[in-house]
């Protein structure tokens, strides 16, 4: 049997082309699986205390029923004439019942009722 110039072209393609194959697939078989590495991060921490931004590191909690001007003004957002205004309101309308109720106070909207809100308290003190 004799092959012309083309059928012998088209089949020694075909035999590269399954070679190719058959060796592209067989190769997943044989070959030895990626290196893996691992490498374990050690990191030190070192915890450093830091005063917040806008506010002193540690306030004491301040009772507007019985605070003067001065004690008053550590607050943070109360000035002069705020702590002026909560001392004069507490004298007009009596003592405050509970924290928030400092908002009555001219002057003292919510972003400094929320500033101050955590350093205020309303506890009665005996005689």
């Amino acid at each position: 049997m004799k092959l012309s110039r083309w059928e012998g072209g088209i089949l020694f393609l075909s035999v590269v082309f399954l070679a190719f194959t058959a060796g592209w697939f067989l190769r997943g078989a044989a070959s030895a699986e990626p290196l893996r590495v691992e490498t374990e991060r050690r990191l030190e921490t070192t915890s450093v205390a830091l005063p917040a931004p806008d506010q002193p590191p540690e306030l004491e909690k301040v009772n507007v029923n019985t605070a003067g001007k001065e004690e008053l003004m550590t607050l943070p957002g109360i000035g002069e004439k705020r702590a002026a205004a909560i001392v004069a309101d507490r004298e007009r309308n009596g003592p405050f019942r509970f924290p928030e109720e400092i908002s009555r106070v001219e002057g003292i909207g919510e972003e400094t009722l929320a500033e101050c809100l955590e350093y205020i308290t309303t506890e009665d003190v005996e005689p």
